[in-house]
C-alpha cells in the first residue's frame, strides 16, 4: 500500500515538474522538487531513529515472550490452574490463523506504544452454551475511533463504540465495547485514550532523527570536511556552478577519500573545520538517547550504555525494568483480557512474568528443590517448570519431620516434669 502511494506520489511531481519547465525550479532533481513542495520522498517515521526504535523493540519483545496463564478460582482451594478452553488456546496456541501469540501480543504492543492505543477485535459464535470467543484479530490504531454515544445514536446511549475504517476497501465498521480489546499507554488525561511517547518528546525524537541523518551525511561524504574555493577576479554564475559540480565530483564520497585534487593556478581549496568533539555531538546524542529511553522505561544497558554497568548491576536493571516498566502494562492486559474474555465467569489471565527472570540451571534447581522441601511446591508443580512429565505420587506437600508449630515450642521438655 504504502509502495502504491509512493508511486502515485512520483507521477504527479513529474507531471507538475514538466509543467513548471522553465520556471525556477528547473534543473532540481524529482527529490528536491518534492521537498520544496513539502512532500517528502524520505520515510520520515520514528521508527527509523535508533533509540526509538530498539525501545520499541524491547518492550514489543518482553511482552510477546511472556506466555499466558489462565486460573480458576474453586473455593476451599482458593486459585488454580484451570483446564485448557477454546479462549485459552486462542490466547497460548493460535490467536487467529496468521499470527502466533508471540507476534500477535509483540503486534498489539508496537501500536499501543506508537499510537497511544491498541485494539484487538473479539470474533465470537453463538452457540448452545452461549457466546464462544473464536478468533483474536488486530486492528490498525491508526484505522480505529473511539465514540461515546452520549446521544444514542447506535441505541446504546452512555456507552463506548470503536469505529474501524478498514483501510483495504474503506469500509466502516462499529463495534461495541465489550468486543474490543482496547490497551492504552500509561499516559492519559480521559482514562478512555492514551497518548503515545512520541507525541509527548516530539522535539526530543526528532532532534535524535537529525543527528542521525547528520552521522549518515557525513559517512556518505566520506567524512571530508566542506571546503572553500578561493579565486581572484570575477566569474559568472554559471562558471560558479560548473566549479562547485567539478570539485563536489572530487571531493565527496567514499571513493574519493584519500585522493589527490587539481586545482588551477590562482584558485586555493581551504578546509572549512567544525570539528564534533568541540560540539559535544556525542554528548549530546547519548543524552538524548537515555532520554528517549527514560521516557519508554527503559534502562540504559538495554540501549547498550553500559558506561555505569557491572554484570550485577544489568541483573538487578533487568528486575527493576520488570518492577517499574512492565508491571503496569501486564497488570492492563491480564485486567482487560480477564473482564472480555470471561465475561461471567471465576477464571482470570495471568503472565508468566518469571520467564524474563531465568537464572542459570544450577541457581534454578535449587530454588525448586528449596521449595519441595519447605512445603511450598509439589514434585509435579516444580517438573512442571522444568518441562518433565508428571509423576503420579507428585501431588503431595513434603516437608521436614523436624519441624513442628511454634505454639507447640518446648512440649518435648516438659515430660517427666511432677506437679509441685
Amino acid at each position: 500500500m504504502v509502495g502504491r502511494k509512493m508511486g502515485i506520489a512520483a507521477n504527479i511531481i513529474n507531471k507538475i515538474t514538466n509543467w513548471f519547465r522553465g520556471s525556477p525550479t528547473k534543473g532540481m532533481s524529482e527529490e528536491d522538487f518534492a521537498e520544496w513542495l513539502g512532500i517528502g520522498y524520505r520515510n520520515k517515521s520514528e521508527l527509523r531513529e535508533v533509540t526509538y526504535y530498539t525501545c520499541m523493540k524491547i518492550l514489543s519483545e518482553t511482552m510477546g515472550k511472556l506466555p499466558i496463564k489462565v486460573y480458576e478460582w474453586q473455593g476451599s482451594k482458593g486459585k488454580v490452574r484451570a483446564d485448557p478452553d477454546d479462549t485459552s488456546k486462542l490466547l497460548n496456541e493460535r490467536p487467529n490463523p496468521h499470527m502466533t501469540p508471540s507476534i500477535f501480543f509483540a503486534t498489539v504492543e508496537n501500536n499501543r506504544n506508537h499510537y497511544g492505543n491498541g485494539y484487538v477485535w473479539i470474533q465470537r459464535r453463538i452457540s448452545r452454551n452461549g457466546s464462544e470467543n473464536v478468533g483474536l484479530w488486530i486492528m490498525q490504531s491508526n484505522c480505529v475511533t473511539p465514540i461515546y454515544d452520549n446521544k444514542g445514536i447506535f441505541a446504546g446511549e452512555g456507552k463506548i463504540y470503536y469505529q474501524y475504517t478498514d483501510p483495504l476497501d474503506g469500509e466502516m465498521y462499529v463495534f461495541p465495547e465489550m468486543d474490543v480489546l482496547h490497551f492504552k499507554t500509561s499516559m492519559t488525561l480521559d482514562g478512555l485514550t492514551g497518548i503515545p511517547v512520541r507525541d509527548m518528546l516530539g522535539d526530543v525524537v526528532e532532534g535524535a532523527s537529525q543527528s542521525q541523518q547528520y552521522m549518515s551525511n557525513l559517512y556518505k561524504g566520506g567524512m571530508t570536511a566542506s571546503m572553500a574555493l578561493q579565486y581572484s577576479g570575477e566569474i559568472d554564475e554559471s562558471r560558479i556552478k560548473l566549479l562547485q559540480k567539478k570539485y563536489d565530483k572530487y571531493l565527496s564520497g567514499p571513493k574519493n577519500a584519500g585522493k589527490i585534487v587539481p586545482v588551477p593556478a590562482g584558485m586555493q581549496l581551504q578546509p572549512l573545520n567544525y570539528k564534533l568533539t568541540d560540539a559535544q555531538f556525542f554528548e549530546l546524542k547519548k543524552y538524548t538517547a537515555l532520554q528517549i529511553a527514560g521516557a519508554f522505561g527503559v534502562k540504559p544497558n538495554q540501549i547498550n550504555d553500559y558506561e555505569k554497568s557491572s554484570y550485577a548491576n544489568s541483573e538487578m536493571q533487568q528486575l527493576s525494568f520488570l518492577v517499574d516498566t512492565m508491571l503496569f502494562p501486564l497488570k492492563q492486559y491480564e485486567e482487560e483480557l480477564t473482564y472480555k474474555l470471561y465475561i461471567g465467569t471465576d477464571k482470570s489471565c495471568k503472565f508468566n512474568e518469571k520467564a524474563i527472570l531465568r537464572t542459570d540451571s544450577k541457581t534454578q534447581m535449587e530454588i525448586l528443590a528449596q521449595g519441595v522441601r519447605n512445603g511450598m511446591r509439589k514434585v509435579n508443580e516444580a517438573r512442571e517448570l522444568l518441562d518433565l512429565p508428571r509423576d503420579p505420587d507428585g501431588d503431595v506437600l513434603l516437608m521436614n519431620g523436624n519441624f513442628i508449630p511454634v505454639k507447640m515450642a518446648g512440649e518435648q521438655y516438659k515430660k517427666g516434669e511432677t506437679s509441685a
